[in-house]
């Protein structure tokens, strides 16, 4: 199974594109970002998610990195 929570490659113009259960969530251009979409998706402790494999899955890339590729 995999993490509910995708974080994808930086794009090439900067940030992630951040997916929870499938749906698009938003363009991340820090952690704070991604946190901030957790908190909408109803996840209000998300900051304690963002290195726990079992929720988050990053690709391609540097985990917590989002310049442009």
């Amino acid at each position: 199974m995999s993490a509910p929570i995708v974080i994808q490659r930086p794009s090439l113009t900067g940030g992630r594109r951040v997916t929870i259960r499938g749906q698009i969530a938003g363009l991340a251009r820090d952690d704070r970002d991604v946190v901030e979409f957790l908190r909408r998706a109803g996840l209000p402790d998300a900051d304690d998610m963002l290195d726990q494999p079992s929720w988050v899955e990053w690709r391609g890339g540097r985990a917590h990195r989002y310049e442009a590729a």
